[in-house]
């Protein structure tokens, strides 16, 4: 009788630690050890295999043999499966490593849409992705008084290892402020200067509410367009499980509810002010100078409407005016609307009978001694605003839009968008008109030699496309 060959028991630090079950993997590869000998034993697995053995050779040392081959590994791997060893699933290491093993002698494995693990990994990284990104929605901070002053405090239940990951994101858009993110799986602190993990917490660690939410309360009650109501994208968007943590959900049921009588009263009222849009476009600059539906309307800046004839067959939608815009009232007259003017000139594009607008009307920034740094807008300042991009494209129906970028393709898509993966082909929009998504020309401006080369070929053939329509 053949003796089965011993499994061995490789432990991960953390749950999401994926560097170090990365290098212990790549040390398993060397070794010849098959998928299915190694058992990944995670934080507070209970231990207990039946054929469970000793640490794998060299798993300890310093360095893997000398004569040991290269672990092959490529980009779309190492993408995925920094993504996958997030996910919440206990099985998502041994996906990992079974994948790993066998590009060592399919190295294009990855291409294969149709394997199945290929599929796994990919629907693991896809659902950490949406996970990370519902924590950046839905955290919402409540203020403390300590002694050090005010505090932000916020309570999330992420339903995957996505916190340490999300780190980075809060302290870029909260660098300015005092806050703590308690969760069950751990806690983020960050003092303005250094970020601290912390223990897991309870709900009862956050405080329950402050007198700003019956602000925030008011405002979202006051931007919930009836007319535009969409309860399943709204709740695939908003699932109901962030429900409980949000101070603004239980207005949820209620304006639902009354949506159908509410529509119907702004129509019965007529005009702008019950929401319908204006009838021309200077009255739509008019009424865009003086919105102060979200925060970057109140920021002191003051709108950058549209510009260009009103019958355009072409629409170029930007993110928002930056610094030099702002200052000349008219959209793509800085840096990169001459990058994008010198490559429209190129593909043969007349810009001057275009209309150039963008998603966000006013300049979102940060002061730093006398320059205003750009910033960029929010999912919900890009929603709240497309109300008025909707009612310039009504006004001048172009037959193609041109987005320049993710914000403007959410500004006419209505939900956030893989660049890479939806740029350089037509759309068709809800009004018959194409839509061509590609790159701002402000990302070319922020790369590298070599890099802007090769983006600026992909940015020529986009506006070729563009022209040829």
């Amino acid at each position: 009788m053949t003796a089965l060959a011993p499994r061995v028991c490789v432990p991960v630090a953390a749950h999401d630690d994926f560097d170090g079950w990365r290098d212990s993997a790549r040390r398993l590869i060397q070794a010849g050890i098959a998928p299915d000998r190694v058992i990944w034993s995670l934080p507070g697995a209970v231990a207990g295999d039946l054929f469970a053995g000793d640490p794998p050779p060299d798993l300890a040392g310093d360095a893997p043999p000398a004569a040991a081959p290269p672990v092959l590994a490529s980009r779309d791997y190492l993408e995925l499966a920094g993504r996958a060893a997030l996910h919440a699933d206990p099985a998502r290491f041994d996906l990992l490593y079974r994948l790993l093993w066998r590009l060592q002698t399919a190295p294009r494995l990855m291409d294969d849409r149709a394997d199945r693990d290929v599929r796994a990994i990919d629907a693991l990284a896809r659902t950490v992705r949406r996970d990370i990104h519902k924590m950046r929605a839905f955290v919402r901070f409540r203020v403390v008084e300590d002694a050090h002053g005010e505090t932000y405090v916020a309570w999330f239940e992420p339903g995957h290892h996505i916190l340490r990951a999300n780190g980075g994101f809060f302290v870029r858009r909260f660098a300015g402020m005092r806050w703590s993110i308690l969760t069950p799986q751990g806690a983020l602190h960050w003092d303005g200067e250094t970020l601290r993990e912390g223990p897991p917490a309870d709900r009862g660690d956050a405080p329950a509410g402050d007198p700003a939410e019956a602000l925030w309360r008011t405002y979202y009650a006051s931007i919930f367009n009836p007319a535009r109501l969409k309860i399943g994208a709204m709740v695939k968007e908003m699932p109901r499980r962030y429900w409980k943590n949000l101070p603004e959900a239980d207005l949820i049921p209620e304006l639902i509810a009354s949506a159908q009588a509410r529509e119907a009263a702004m129509i019965a009222l007529g005009g702008e002010q019950a929401g319908r849009p204006p009838e021309t476009l200077a009255a739509l600059d008019a009424a865009v100078a003086a919105c102060r539906r979200c925060a970057i309307g109140c920021n002191g800046t003051r709108a950058v409407p549209g510009h260009g004839p009103v019958d355009a067959r072409l629409m170029v939608v930007g993110e928002q005016p930056g610094d030099h815009e702002e200052l000349a009232g008219r959209p793509f007259v800085g840096p990169a609307g001459q990058v994008l003017r010198d490559h429209a000139r190129t593909a043969g594009l007349d810009l001057d009978a275009a209309r150039l607008t963008n998603a966000v009307r006013h300049f979102k920034h940060v002061p730093q001694g006398k320059q205003r740094l750009h910033q960029t807008p929010t999912a919900r300042e890009i929603d709240t605003c497309r109300w008025w991009l909707d009612a310039e494209r009504h006004l001048v129906r172009p037959r193609v839009v041109l987005a320049l970028g993710a914000s403007a393709a959410r500004a006419l898509l209505g939900r956030t968008i893989s660049l890479q993966q939806e740029r350089g082909r037509f759309v068709p929009l809800d009004d018959g008109a194409q839509l061509l998504i590609t790159s701002h020309p402000a990302y070319l401006l922020r790369l590298g030699e070599a890099a802007r080369v090769a983006e600026a070929a992909r940015f020529a053939a986009d506006l070729a496309l563009v022209a040829g329509a």
